[in-house]
């Protein structure tokens, strides 16, 4: 029956042991978590199911099957490159919500019905937070808060989506959803927030930057892929998500040339290697699926390697900003070597991991006849080539000397980033690795004449135009600055917004209170003057006169009567 256990299960229950341990047999136990959950699932065969029956419904908490495992793999993978990232940390809170939130995130993945994911979506949004709040600063805390309330909102939109499509069908099974339907456009909307679509992206260079180095290593795996596979299960082949990703590969170039701390380059980056993924989802053949998965897999890996880098610097510098670094490699030479991989990888330079990945996606585009999002995902390929395979290693360790002598990077750091950096070139060297576990067979030949030189004269041309640039002072200068992008709607004008309707408010509160105030003592004043001690209605009467008037209003009530009655 072990085997029969969800492989997330085991993260989260372990972590409930771990506030129990201490030292060695702490980072032992931790270590330990992923390692047996990935021999788990190595032993579950495609097709497994684990299923119980709760709130009237058959929910299926496990189901394997190729898209499933690669995702997997992958998750398990990612989280124990970051408990090892992870290990020179005393507290133990960090190490409790990464592991909780792969946990749900590995969990979500297995999951065959809405309900089950939904519960584990809404696990992933809760359990993350405290890598940001770890950070324990005013603009985390604030950061944490905003991703909280978007992460949360996306989760309530799925809930409401699996409601509608349970009474639109009685089906709640996760498989292919499509946009035919309410339900099914809602539970689209909330997978697009987790993939930081346009316009609802803003939220992950909010937040990623803004938890601790360790943090962002582990968020960089997790929210955004879990939604791509949930897109991959439920909308392949839906042709709006072809411009969609387009869309997202291009905007982030232009926001990450011009700014200035380098975690956020890196988070504008993972917008536009999601935006390929998106496309290849809504292309929707084999070998675009194939690719997505692929890409998921390869970005992941060398995404945390590159967040490793700059975490590493965080840690031993105190910041990340491009204006105050520079110089580093002397003191910190295997870190810069590390950083230097994940930009080959990231660039999808030959013999590392991003090539095979890429070209996947870009082969299954052309295929299709897709010409304009080729180029436009060519020319996404040169900007990301640019902006944060060149900028973030350069000026972080390159550029003007800082004079920042920093120690190396811790060494569980440093083997962490040595492990991923074998993946990055294993992959590259031996694609036969990755295309073994990928969810449909593989017919594809990455190291093409055309392939390894159009890509070559790409990388070229980056490189050659990012020097031309410094060299003739036309590159924007790095310097302490904040880049409003989409959150100006919620950070600037909504702001307004609400300042300028409590104005209204506190003008119309007072308006009213001092008319009501006025009108009151106005009311006091005809009561006393009837009613007071000198009132007319408090004057004393000749018992004679209050005899007469009785005998007055009586009479005109009988009179009343007797006409009623007629």
């Amino acid at each position: 029956m072990m085997i029969d256990i969800p492989p997330g299960l085991i993260l989260i229950l372990g972590a409930l042991i771990v506030p129990f341990l201490k030292g060695y047999l702490r980072g032992v136990f931790l270590l330990a978590l992923p390692i047996l959950s990935s021999f788990i699932l190595y032993n579950l065969p495609d097709g497994s199911h684990f299923a119980i029956t709760a709130f009237g419904q058959h929910l299926e908490l496990l189901r394997v099957d190729p898209l499933s495992r690669i995702f997997g793999y992958v998750f398990l993978i990612a989280i124990f490159l970051g408990i090892i990232y992870s290990l020179h940390l005393r507290t133990i809170e960090e190490h409790l919500s990464g592991l909780i939130y792969s946990g749900a995130a590995i969990g979500a993945v297995f999951a065959g019905d809405l309900i089950s994911l939904f519960v584990y979506w809404e696990l992933t949004a809760i359990s993350s937070v405290f890598l940001i709040l770890a950070r324990r600063t005013p603009e985390a805390l604030a950061a944490s808060m905003r991703y909280l309330i978007i992460q949360v909102g996306s989760g309530v939109l799925l809930l409401a989506g699996l409601i509608i499509r349970w009474n639109e069908t009685g089906n709640i099974t996760f498989d292919h959803i499509g946009l035919e339907s309410v339900g099914g456009v809602l539970i689209f909307l909330a997978f697009g927030i987790k993939a930081a679509f346009p316009l609802l992206h803003n939220w992950l260079q909010d937040s990623y930057p803004q938890a601790t180095p360790t943090g962002t290593v582990i968020l960089s795996a997790f929210t955004t892929k879990l939604a791509i596979y949930a897109l991959a299960r439920g909308y392949a082949g839906t042709e709006e998500l072809i411009w969609i990703g387009t869309i997202m590969a291009i905007f982030p170039i232009f926001f990450a040339i011009i700014e200035n701390d380098l975690r956020r380059v890196l988070a504008y980056s993972l917008n536009n290697q999601l935006g390929f993924m998106v496309v290849g989802i809504g292309i929707g053949t084999e070998l675009a699926l194939n690719g997505t998965a692929a890409h998921a897999f390869s970005h992941i890996i060398y995404k945390a390697l590159l967040f490793m880098s700059m975490g590493a610097i965080l840690h031993r510098t105190g910041t990340v900003l491009a204006s105050e670094l520079g110089g580093l490699y002397k003191t910190m030479p295997f870190t810069s070597i590390f950083c230097i991989i994940g930009a080959a990888s990231i660039s999808a330079f030959p013999l590392f991991c991003g090539f095979i990945s890429k070209s996947m996606i870009l082969s299954a585009v052309a295929y299709e006849g897709h010409y304009w999002v080729w180029i436009l995902l060519l020319l996404a390929s040169a900007g990301v080539i640019h902006y944060s395979a060149i900028k973030v290693p350069y000026f972080a360790f390159f550029a003007n000397d800082s004079g920042k002598r920093p120690k190396e990077a811790p060494l569980n750091m440093l083997i962490a980033m040595a492990l991923a950096s074998i993946l990055c070139v294993g992959i590259g060297v031996w694609p036969s690795s990755l295309f073994y576990i990928l969810p449909f067979e593989v017919n594809y030949i990455p190291y093409t004449e055309s392939h390894i030189l159009s890509q070559l004269q790409l990388l070229f041309f980056s490189a050659l135009s990012f020097a031309v640039l410094i060299k003739l002072g036309f590159y924007p200068v790095q310097s302490k600055s904040t880049i409003i992008d989409t959150d100006w709607i919620y950070r600037r004008l909504a702001k307004a917004v609400v300042v300028l309707i409590t104005n209204v408010a506190l003008t119309l509160h007072s308006n009213l209170f001092e008319v009501t105030i006025l009108r009151a003592r106005r009311l006091v004043d005809q009561l006393y003057k009837h009613h007071g001690p000198q009132g007319i209605l408090a004057r004393t009467w000749p018992t004679g006169s209050m005899v007469l008037w009785v005998a007055i209003f009586l009479g005109i009530y009988l009179l009343l009567y007797f006409i009623k009655n007629i």
